[in-house]
């Protein structure tokens, strides 16, 4: 009995790393056609793939400077975020104070792609499997380029294309940095931070992140994504 489980959960172990590792392939070259969250999205999809080129450098180097400055540096992995989140947090447990997080865009676009909305240990254990992968496999213009085409930028809105039609009325093509800033910082609330009109807290972080663009683009922090 104990032989026959063991076999079959070997089985099931290397099916799933069979399958994972297929689709990791498979999306280094074809377009993500649908993720978890866009089928589980109440409000519908929509949504237009476009290659990076087609993405104006400015949302890129806002990205970058909003949300992983070391996007360039790390292996999918930024461990010092990662302990100062971990300090932070455990601080912010005791007092009650806010959670926050330290996933890098490679770890949300492994969270994007092949798995599902929220927390807990069994699900960033597969996050750090995938995120491993498309790191060894993909390369940095490959990650940044599913990021930006199916991370949530609005309600029932994924990808930058669509997201700059929804907001601009213009393609991803032409940004300006304000455009990007503000679509960048809206990105990890994208229901409930405001891209058109941001205000208080969030427009000053767009400001924010608006000016660190150049910096993103002198310091050579987006290299790695036109290598």
């Amino acid at each position: 009995m104990v032989r026959r489980a063991a076999r079959i959960l070997a089985q099931i172990i290397l099916f799933f790393i069979g399958i994972s590792l297929l689709l990791v392939i498979a999306f280094k070259w074809i377009p993500v056609p649908v993720t978890a969250t866009m089928l589980m999205d109440e409000n519908g999809i929509t949504k237009d793939w476009e290659a990076i080129e087609n993405i104006d450098p400015n949302l890129v180097a806002a990205v970058i400077a909003a949300e992983d400055s070391k996007f360039c540096e790390h292996w999918g992995f930024d461990t010092e975020a990662i302990e100062k989140a971990m300090k932070e947090n455990a601080q912010a447990r005791a007092t009650g104070g806010q959670i926050r997080g330290a996933s890098t865009i490679s770890q949300q676009t492994a969270k994007n792609v092949f798995l599902w909305q929220g927390g807990g240990y069994f699900r960033k254990a597969l996050e750090a499997w995938f995120t491993f992968w498309i790191e060894a496999v993909w390369g940095k213009h490959r990650i940044m380029e599913v990021y930006l085409n199916i991370a949530e930028t609005g309600i029932g809105t994924y990808g930058a294309e669509a997201g700059a039609q929804r907001y601009f009325d213009h393609s991803a093509a032409r940004l300006s940095p304000d455009e990007a800033s503000r679509m960048a910082v809206a990105l990890p609330s994208p229901k409930k931070r405001s891209v058109r009109n941001p205000g208080g807290w969030l427009a000053r972080h767009g400001n924010s992140v608006e000016r660190r663009i150049q910096i993103v683009k002198n310091d050579g922090l987006m290299a790695c994504v036109y290598e």
